[in-house]
C-alpha cells in the first residue's frame, strides 16, 4: 500500500518558505484545496503530517522521500523525514536529493540523468 503526502503548506512555513512571498504561498494553499476541496486546511493530517495522531501506525518498513534541490517544496519533503523518523515509527526513512533540480524535474525532462536515477531507485525500493 502507498501513503501519499502532499506537503506544500502548513501553518506555520518551514525552510525557504520563511522567505517566500505571501502570494506565492497562497498560491499554494488555493491549489491545494482545489485539489482537495474537502480538506480541513494547511493543518489537514493529510496535507501536514505533523498533525496526524497515526503517522507513527504507518503499516510499512520503508519510506523512500525524493527532494530536488532547487524545488521550493524541497523543505516539505526534508520535514517529512524528520517528522517520520520523530513519531515513534519503527521503520527507515531514505532521503534523496536531486542535485541541481528543480519541481517536477523528472516530469520536465525524463531523460536527464537524474531522472534515470531516480527511476531505477523507485525500482529498486519497490523491489
Amino acid at each position: 500500500m502507498f501513503r501519499f503526502r502532499c506537503e506544500i503548506g502548513l501553518t506555520e512555513p518551514v525552510g525557504e518558505e520563511l522567505t517566500a512571498p505571501a502570494a506565492a504561498r497562497e498560491i499554494v494553499s488555493a491549489l491545494w484545496r482545489f485539489t482537495y476541496p474537502s480538506t480541513s486546511g494547511s493543518d489537514d493530517p493529510f496535507f501536514n503530517p505533523g498533525k496526524d495522531s497515526k503517522l507513527g501506525e504507518l503499516g510499512c518498513v520503508k519510506v523512500l522521500v525524493f527532494v530536488a534541490e532547487k524545488d521550493i517544496l524541497k523543505d516539505r519533503g526534508l520535514y517529512y523525514s524528520e517528522i517520520l523518523k520523530k513519531s515513534g515509527w519503527k521503520g527507515v526513512v531514505e532521503l534523496i536529493e536531486a542535485m541541481g533540480e528543480g519541481h517536477v524535474f523528472h516530469l520536465e525532462d525524463p531523460t536527464c540523468d537524474n531522472a534515470v536515477a531516480m527511476e531505477k531507485k523507485i525500482v529498486a525500493f519497490l523491489n
